[in-house]
């Protein structure tokens, strides 16, 4: 695998756990129970948007790994 690829796909996963990963890991200070409906929507848009990004990272890690095999 090209190394600098690497580290840019590694790069770019801390640069997303750094703008949403505090938001959608669970606090005391955030409960669900105590959270009100919009704050609950805002939380699972942050988590969609978490998600959906980390999906498109190891998604072209596994790129990466499988023409590395090739």
């Amino acid at each position: 695998m090209d190394s600098q690829r690497l580290k840019d796909i590694q790069e770019r996963l801390e640069l997303l756990d750094d703008r949403l990963g505090h938001r959608i890991r669970p606090s005391r200070h955030h409960s669900f129970v105590r959270a009100g409906a919009e704050q609950v929507e805002e939380r699972v848009r942050d988590l969609a948007e978490f998600t959906s990004e980390l999906h498109g990272l190891v998604a072209e890690l596994v790129q990466a790994l499988a023409a590395r095999e090739g």
